[in-house]
């Protein structure tokens, strides 16, 4: 191989991670895959090919990596002292294929069966405004699958034991020849096992996990929204043998509030008052999820005007500062009224006759347009 940098030659930084360098390694393995460069592109196909396998086995192991960085090629070069690429140069190009297209067909190298993480569970939990706010603690009962406790996860009946896979020779790996190339699968028969069950156990069937209801207790942090979601680790179902379980995903949706709406960590009411308050002024007892407390309606109080009330909202679950209890006044027009109170608004409309101006300067205001708008269009 040329000596060229071997971050170049993946093309990624210095600072990739173990994820990038795999992602980079896959996409150079795709392009210089020799079926799709036949013809003369052929011979500089497969250098580049096992250009990438060489910086991807070193960069991917982290003692290679570290003197590779300290070093240089000199770091990792066996003629000079180093540790190698661990014989890339001299691979053969079938075990280059079966390395990076192992991982995509659920093959790999250096065989041997394969144990799988159990999967993850999702469970929907609807909570109260209330508890999201401030925070609680919740039962939950979910299905899972979970080890069989006749056959202790093996599958097999009491009394026997798993058998060694003819067909992969225990491996969970088969080698399938084309052509030029080898490539490896999940054997057919065990499913990546490396082991068959002849005698299978009567509880699991061979599964080796049986399905169950467990009760969990979730701690549910104050300030929670709808769409966060809280992580218990190993609560999900049993993986193979031998495998970690997954995890169990508990995701929040906040039930819609009677009195209040959130938005971030700010909440929002809508506090109706008469137009007699609006008009002279008052005090009005409102509440907030802390308890009651008063608000101070200035005279003349305009129909959707906003008052903030600080630290009333949320306490964010990532940190920061309160949110605040935002609520909007509306005035409401009094309905079933009788003729003496009928009577009294006509006296008072009379008496606000020729005062537009003063005592109702947005109405006079949008009179006034009109009027303009009118004359604009020559009505």
């Amino acid at each position: 191989m040329s000596k060229r940098d071997y971050y170049e030659v993946l093309g990624v930084n210095q600072n990739a991670s173990e994820a990038e360098l795999k992602k980079a390694y896959r996409r150079l393995a795709m392009k210089y895959h020799p079926d799709r460069n036949t013809g003369g592109q052929g011979k500089d196909a497969e250098q580049k090919f096992k250009d990438a396998k060489e910086a991807y086995e070193i960069l991917s192991d982290a003692q290679k990596r570290a003197a590779y960085d300290q070093f240089g090629h000199a770091g990792v070069d066996p003629s000079m002292g180093g540790g190698g690429p661990g014989g890339a140069g001299g691979a053969s190009f079938s075990d280059v294929f079966g390395d990076v297209f192992g991982d995509i067909f659920g093959g790999g190298r250096g065989g041997g069966s394969r144990v799988h993480r159990g999967s993850d569970l999702h469970y929907n939990l609807q909570l109260s405004l209330e508890d999201a706010v401030s925070g609680t603690e919740v039962k939950i009962r979910v299905p899972t699958q979970v080890i069989c406790n006749a056959c202790k996860g093996s599958g097999a009946k009491k009394g026997s034991s798993p058998k060694t896979c003819s067909t992969c020779g225990g491996h969970g790996q088969v080698r399938m020849q084309q052509g030029f190339f080898s490539v490896q699968q999940t054997c057919p028969t065990c499913r990546g096992k490396g082991t068959v069950i002849d005698d299978p156990c009567t509880v699991c069937h061979g599964g080796g996990r049986v399905q169950q209801h467990k009760t969990l207790s979730v701690k549910v942090p104050p300030g929670v929204d709808s769409g966060d979601r809280i992580r218990l680790a190993g609560e999900g179902e049993a993986g193979d043998a031998g495998a970690s379980p997954g995890d169990l995903y508990v995701q929040v949706a906040v039930k819609e509030h009677a009195i209040f709406s959130r938005e971030d960590n700010h909440l929002f009411c809508e506090v109706p008052i008469s137009f007699v308050i609006a008009a002279l002024g008052g005090e009005l007892e409102v509440p907030t999820l802390d308890g009651k407390v008063m608000l101070r309606i200035p005279h003349g109080t305009q129909s959707g005007k906003m008052f903030r009330m600080r630290g009333k909202g949320v306490k964010p679950v990532r940190g920061g500062p309160v949110g605040d209890l935002l609520c909007r006044v509306m005035v409401e027009t009094p309905i079933n009224l009788s003729d003496a109170q009928k009577a009294l608004l006509k006296e008072f409309e009379q008496s606000m006759e020729g005062t537009g101006s003063k005592h109702s300067p947005h109405s006079s205001s949008w009179l006034d347009g009109v009027k303009k708008f009118f004359e604009g269009m020559g009505f």
